[in-house]
């Protein structure tokens, strides 16, 4: 089954959520318009006799009017709409999972007043699993357009444009929230409880792996993307520990964070300068829009129990220092001294 026909069943599926997509046949249409206009060019009596334009096999070289007036914009739109809507979703989600005594009710009861859902436990499970393939058929699909978009013209746009979607933070396969998505299931995985109740809806495919002692979360859903992030920090090269996720990407331990962006732990990465930059790509301001990840904490304190222990130990010195360092000068601001 090509892929046009498989995204667009897929896409059938998930109506009722009213969850937005790529418009995978009208950007192809677009394209099939560029190829078809350039062969009647190139065929043009004026062309005919000119053996360059002849066997060119109909590609339209860049840059393109027909198709960079309303191909790029068009993606460009669609896919923001998808990112927004599989962030906030996700987000959803996950509150809702580690929300615990009233303000877990207060979530369930504010879910089913807009009708998200029955609210349980099952449901949540579903939504999540969902919320991944989303977000992988989506990044499947934006591949291969733009793939078709370099074939078309022989040149190497679509990769370009897919560089700058990856610099703005709309790329799916980097949202944090899909890091998270994962580790929640293979938390649940793990839980008897939860594998008892919802063996049958837990995601699949996602594991946490160990290689030569360095950890990382794989995924694979579908056969044309696996999906591998690293979890070591590139600061301590440990095992990330408190993790945090910077928008640039990078996943980094909570204190490593702090001390490359000359913060404080109290401060915490919102007080880091604009100019701060990312220490492993050193891209500025990537602070912060930074986020924890509280399931994937879960899992790794979970898989590495001793490490863990040992690391919380060696650490709470330094946080213990550093929050007495804080308020000992914020008394001596207050009593100005």
């Amino acid at each position: 089954m090509k892929f046009c026909k498989k995204y667009e069943e897929y896409m059938q599926t998930q109506d009722q959520k009213k969850l937005p997509g790529v418009g995978f046949k009208n950007l192809k249409k677009i394209l099939k318009r560029c190829r078809r206009e350039t062969t009647q060019l190139q065929n043009s009596p004026l062309l005919l006799n000119d053996s360059a334009h002849h066997n060119s096999h109909a590609r339209c070289l860049h840059p393109c009017p027909v198709c960079d007036g309303s191909f790029f914009p068009s993606l460009m739109k669609e896919m923001s709409v998808v990112v927004e809507c599989f962030n906030e979703r996700a987000q959803k989600v996950l509150d809702v999972h580690l929300a615990t005594g009233f303000h877990k009710y207060f979530m369930w009861c504010k879910g089913k007043l807009h009708g998200q859902g029955n609210g349980n436990h099952h449901s949540l499970i579903q939504e999540g699993k969902d919320l991944v393939g989303y977000a992988l058929i989506n990044a499947i699909a934006m591949r291969k357009i733009l793939k078709k978009y370099d074939k078309i013209h022989d040149s190497k746009q679509g990769q370009a444009f897919r560089s700058q979607v990856q610099s703005m933070h709309m790329e799916l396969l980097q949202s944090p929230w899909l890091c998270e998505l994962i580790a929640f299931h293979i938390n649940l995985r793990e839980s008897k409880k939860a594998l008892r109740k919802c063996s049958e809806i837990l995601l699949e495919g996602c594991s946490l792996v160990f290689n030569d002692g360095k950890p990382s979360l794989s995924c694979e859903l579908f056969d044309a993307v696996k999906l591998e992030i690293d979890l070591t920090c590139s600061i301590c090269l440990d095992t990330v520990f408190d993790p945090v996720y910077l928008s640039c990407g990078h996943i980094f331990c909570f204190m490593c964070a702090c001390k490359a962006g000359s913060v404080t732990i109290v401060d915490g990465l919102k007080a880091t300068e604009p100019t701060a930059k990312c220490p492993l790509c050193r891209q500025a301001g990537v602070y912060n829009g930074s986020l924890h990840l509280d399931e994937l904490n879960i899992l790794l304190s979970r898989r590495c129990p001793e490490y863990w222990e040992e690391r919380l130990q060696s650490e709470r010195a330094e946080r213990i220092r550093q929050t007495k360092e804080h308020w000992e000068s914020q008394s001596r601001a207050f009593l100005g001294i």
